[in-house]
């Protein structure tokens, strides 16, 4: 049976030793475990799983509005079967264990090799190194992302089928017990071992103990590759394994299959030497860090054993490409770097963390902020003992600490200390000026929201403000909502830092009202999303080749408009071992921009029909015209082409696919063109081509006065001269240039200013950085409030005076003008 073909309701009882209930003779192929995150509805199984704080039980309902019909229970009591009467439910007494149940079934149909990968750090990394390594010798299914717990691993499994002839996954565990399921479910024959390090080292009673656990996965190995430089692994394998397994070594310190010869670090690059069957072997590397090299190494190694040739090996490490972890780095106040990780708190992690830190500009001072470290299974002395050592030898100039913890060992430090009992009293005493010309690393765990220190110390705006009104946001998304059909769905734009808004806040408040997806321009402000928490879909409306794979990675889902990027895109799922994933086509009806035409159907359907790695989530296109009533002839031309396509495309598909084409003003002037979705933009922001008066203002762009002076009508106002005065006058200076959005074609009188509710005429050529304006016939004073545009001067003046449109005005103003959120 492969991953292709479908499993029945009544076969999934029969294997997890469950009973069926509703219909039984329904068929499913995708498992889920996360109703935000839904495939093809009508062919998932949907297991509710429980644990201290989710229970999947609570979701049953909206998922199947979504049109989910197949469910793996623990108990029927919160189901009304009158609710749901084209569900099958199979009971089960742990809905975890008949997940992992079906993986091991499911495992058990493939006779090709498997690698399991287990230790502390790395096993993400190594994998994914080995399949770029491999994936032009074989066909390879892996652990997505990283995939290793007692819920990634069945799900990571139940991807085999008989269309690839290698698999490799990886395996975590962080308490005893834990790889006895795994290694039942991936049942490896080739095993890898990278390290041994501190994660989760308080749940075991010692390092021994650990690592007895975690070789356990190895139980159903012929070979077993691992560093024998660590004399506990090396003793612990060799006594479990050494009389019916190969182990397969490597070691900078002693006799081993492969032994290091040399190391020699030239700029960026890695020059590594070695003997493997008394044969000198050699590769480079463009990483310099020991957690890097260590892994290349045991990849290296694994190669070797494969009898691939050392062209290919030399060729393949040369192209080796870094892997996307969490780390982010970013620009912060005084030409600092900010490095931030508050994803995760060990000191394994501190050390990559800090090697990364190392592979910056060397010539910059180098602080670490640094949390209490948990569960490390140590001491407090001997935790920040260890820690103080590791930052002595990375060559730390400063380090903050914030916890009691750390703060109670602030004499075991040698470099510039300081400490905080919490991140509150930390950002209550924070100067930024004691930050300039060095780099950052914000490293600490979860609960101490480090994220407020790292806000605290990215680059900031000056006191020019756009202020967002949430509320009457909120009241322009419900009349739009008033407009739809109850079944309509609601994709969102936010694109553009959300209309010139706000990109996190904005998602968030959309989120919170339950839009149905958010739409982007390109993959990067998707990214700023999902790291700001989002996880509602994302639609991704100009994908670029380049970001295909952080893409995949952040679960955006891309816009395909013509073959060559659906190609691409199929790739970038093979590469990253993904199915079924959601894809959107866009087709050009009229716009003559973006999209496949009539031509291109064949051609199109050939690429998407019975295409396993992809999914067509919705077809739409993009009206021209809706906002204009002399194209409405046009308008109708465009939804009749757009429904006989579409019409063409869903009738090749077993499954539903949503179709969308009205925009705002669609959404207002044609309600009978709803199809299944509507795309909502410049509406939500308070711009209406029929009912202004039914939208709010959103924004408002504000500055103050930084000076006022008196100037002779002999003299001139700003750059080139061209600020004549007809008289002597009252010249006030505004902190806003056009590097913030302020538009120079709004110079010499032709754009105005609100200040005290009367209008003042800009004055001269509007310079990068601050504007003139005349106040000789206003009341006004150094410090008081001017109003660009917003609720008493709307911002569709500016676009009249630019003849532009409020768009343009809108996404222009620039991200150094500081965001203020409010609710009015």
């Amino acid at each position: 049976m492969t991953f292709a073909q479908f499993y029945t309701i009544e076969s999934v009882a029969s294997i997890t030793g469950g009973v069926c209930y509703g219909k039984e003779n329904l068929s499913i192929k995708t498992l889920s475990i996360d109703s935000r995150s839904l495939q093809l509805p009508g062919e998932t199984l949907f297991f509710a799983l429980v644990g201290e704080r989710h229970d999947g039980h609570l979701y049953i309902k909206d998922l199947y509005k979504k049109g989910v019909r197949a469910f793996v229970v623990n108990n029927l009591e919160s189901v009304d079967s009158k609710q749901f009467p084209n569900a099958a439910f199979v009971l089960v007494p742990d809905t975890l264990r008949a997940l992992q149940n079906l993986a091991q079934n499911h495992r058990k149909n493939f006779l090709y090799p498997v690698f399991g990968i287990t230790g502390s750090n790395g096993k993400t990394i190594t994998k994914e190194w080995l399949y770029q390594l491999l994936n032009e010798s074989y066909s390879i299914v892996r652990s997505p992302k990283s995939y290793n717990s007692q819920v990634g691993v069945p799900i990571s499994v139940w991807h085999m089928n008989n269309e690839v002839n290698l698999a490799i996954f990886e395996a975590g565990i962080s308490q005893p017990g834990e790889m006895d399921q795994l290694s039942k479910i991936i049942q490896p024959t080739f095993g890898i071992f990278t390290h041994l390090g501190d994660a989760h080292r308080e749940n075991f009673k010692s390092e021994v103990q650990k690592l007895e656990e975690k070789i356990k996965l190895f139980s159903s190995c012929n070979s077993i590759v691992y560093c024998s430089d660590k004399k506990l692994v090396d003793e612990s394998l060799k006594a479990r394994y050494g009389r019916d397994k190969e182990l397969i070594s490597w070691s900078r310190n002693h006799a081993a299959n492969l032994k290091i010869v040399s190391e020699e670090i030239k700029g960026s690059r890695t020059f590594i030497k070695a003997k493997y069957k008394k044969k000198s072997k050699e590769i480079n590397l463009s990483f310099t860090d020991k957690a890097s090299i260590d892994n290349a190494i045991t990849c290296w190694l694994c190669l070797l054993n494969l009898n691939v040739d050392d062209k290919t090996i030399k060729e393949g490490f040369l192209k080796l490409e870094p892997v996307a972890m969490r780390l982010e780095i970013k620009e912060g106040i005084g030409d600092c770097t900010l490095i931030n990780d508050y994803y995760n708190s060990d000191l394994d992690s501190l050390g990559i963390a800090l090697d990364l830190m190392n592979q910056q500009q060397n010539d910059k001072r180098k602080t670490l902020i640094l949390s209490d470290i948990f569960q490390s299974g140590y001491t407090n002395r001997q935790l920040y003992k260890a820690i103080s050592k590791l930052l002595e030898q990375k060559k730390i100039n400063r380090l903050i600490g914030i916890g009691e913890g750390i703060s109670s060992q602030s004499k075991l430090f040698k470099c510039d200390a300081s400490f905080y009992g919490s991140t509150d009293v930390f950002l209550a005493d924070l100067n930024r000026n004691h930050f300039k010309d060095e780099i950052i690393l914000i490293k600490g765990a979860r609960n101490f929201h480090f994220e407020r220190i790292s806000n605290a110390l990215q680059y900031k705006a000056h006191q020019t403000v756009l202020e967002v009104n949430l509320n009457a946001m909120v009241h322009n998304l419900n009349y739009f909502r008033s407009l739809l059909n109850p079944d309509t769905k609601l994709i969102v734009m936010v694109k553009a830092f959300s209309y010139g808004s706000g990109s996190t806040e904005i998602a968030n408040l959309l989120q919170h009202h339950r839009v149905d997806y958010l739409a982007v321009a390109i993959a990067d402000e998707g990214v700023e999303l999902r790291n700001a928490g989002i996880t509602i879909p994302i639609i991704v409306m100009n994908p670029e080749y380049h970001s295909f794979d952080t893409m995949i990675e952040y679960s955006l889902e891309p816009e395909i408009y013509n073959q060559a990027i659906c190609l691409e895109f199929e790739k970038a799922l093979k590469r990253n071992g993904v199915r079924n994933y959601p894809i959107h086509i866009k087709l050009d009806t009229g716009m003559n921009r973006l999209g496949f035409v009539q031509k291109d159907m064949d051609t199109l359907l050939s690429v998407i029909v019975k295409n396993n790695h992809f999914f067509i989530s919705s077809v739409f296109s993009h009206l021209a015209g809706a906002d204009e009533q002399q194209h409405n002839d046009f308008t109708a031309q465009q939804i009749n082409l757009f429904t006989k396509w579409s019409d063409q495309i869903l009738s090749q598909f077993p499954y539903h696919i949503d179709r969308h084409i009205l925009n705002s003003a669609g959404i207002e002037r044609f309600p009978q063109a709803q199809f299944d979705m509507v795309r909502l933009g410049i509406g939500l922001y308070g711009i209406s081509c029929v009912h202004q008066e039914k939208l709010m203002n959103v924004s408002s762009l504000k500055t103050a006065i930084s000076q006022i002076k008196e100037v002779s009508k002999e003299n001139t106002v700003g750059y080139g001269r061209k600020g004549h005065l007809q008289s002597d006058a009252r010249i006030g200076v505004i902190p806003i240039g056009y590097a913030d959005g302020f538009n120079r074609k709004l110079g010499n009188g032709l754009g105005k200013v609100l200040v005290n509710g009367q209008a003042a005429p800009v004055v001269g050529n509007i310079c990068m950085d601050m504007s003139m304006i005349d106040l000789t016939n206003t009341d006004a004073k150094e410090g008081d409030l001017v109003q660009i545009f917003g609720d008493d001067y709307p911002v569709s003046i500016l676009a009249e005076q630019l003849d532009t449109i409020p768009y343009e005005i809108l996404t222009t103003i620039s991200r150094r003008v500081k965001r203020v959120y409010f609710q009015g």
